[in-house]
């Protein structure tokens, strides 16, 4: 199996548990394009056998998640995994629909951001929570982060379900904590569903007990699988004779009028070989398969 595998992953399982039990499922090498919180569920796409190859071309996607913020209480880590470390009574008066839903839609737009001291963000060659756990003080810069889009989905006395469509790098924990503030009280992440990776959605993710069922039939996978060829489907093509490509898989760069761009390389037969890309007319080998 060479492609990405679409996994909603479990509750209380990291995104390292998944990846060993799948690899252990189907004897290949597997990876992931980023890590979801313990806590957190949904969307997690695994890269299989060759597909490892695919993930300079994930990092960069943005993500949409349901999260649901409880407010009225902190805890160390910023979710429901953390130490309570303070408590407060919550104005009724702020949960109003129409005021959450005017706090919510200021937090449109590009930003920064602090990420939370429970992270994997290395600070002098340190994971940021190693410091939390020590009781150490640490600089925490601040990233740039966009919100694409964010909306109000339900109101159940002290949690404000909502959805947000968010840049690479935003953390949510850090969002509920501000929207709390901005409401004029407390809060943490009481849970979180990631509902879409780029253009991977929820309804193409398999269950890793569907994936244990099924791992035997040779159609396993199906709309949850995507093999490399798939992936690339949208990108333009281009066909190389025999001594064309033989030059182009020996590393040569051929001239070529084109713009600019990534390609599907196949060749004279339409038999798909992977993928080039242009620079100032020149076709350099990006990913063969």
């Amino acid at each position: 199996m060479d492609g990405i595998l679409i996994v909603n992953k479990p509750k209380d399982l990291t995104s390292h548990d998944v990846v060993a039990k799948v690899k252990k499922l189907t004897n290949e090498k597997v990876g992931h394009t980023g890590t979801l919180d313990p806590m957190a569920t949904g969307v997690l796409p695994l890269l299989l056998g060759k597909g490892t190859k695919l993930s300079k071309y994930l990092i960069e996607h943005d993500k949409v998640y349901e999260a649901t913020l409880h407010l009225g209480m902190k805890t160390d880590t910023a979710d429901g995994e953390g130490r309570v470390v303070e408590k407060e009574e919550v104005n009724k008066d702020n949960l109003k629909k129409e005021t959450i839903v005017e706090v919510l839609n200021s937090f449109l737009g590009k930003q920064k951001q602090i990420p939370p001291i429970y992270s994997a963000i290395k600070v002098k060659g340190k994971k940021l929570y190693e410091y939390a756990r020590e009781n150490k003080q640490v600089e925490i810069k601040p990233r740039e982060i966009e919100i694409y889009a964010i909306k109000l989905l339900a109101i159940c006395k002290e949690d404000i379900c909502f959805m947000v469509h968010c840049s690479k790098g935003t953390y949510i924990r850090t969002l509920c904590e501000d929207i709390a503030a901005k409401l004029g009280t407390i809060g943490y992440m009481k849970a979180l569903n990631r509902i879409q990776v780029g253009k991977f959605t929820l309804k193409q993710a398999i269950s890793l007990q569907e994936i244990e069922t099924n791992i035997q039939n040779k159609n396993f996978g199906g709309n949850y699988f995507i093999s490399i060829e798939k992936f690339f489907e949208n990108l333009p093509e281009m066909q190389l004779d025999d001594h064309k490509l033989a030059l182009l898989l020996n590393g040569v760069s051929l001239t070529i009028k084109k713009e600019d761009g990534l390609y599907q390389i196949k060749d004279k037969t339409g038999k798909w070989i992977g993928v080039g890309t242009i620079k100032n007319s020149l076709l350099k080998r990006e990913l063969i398969i």
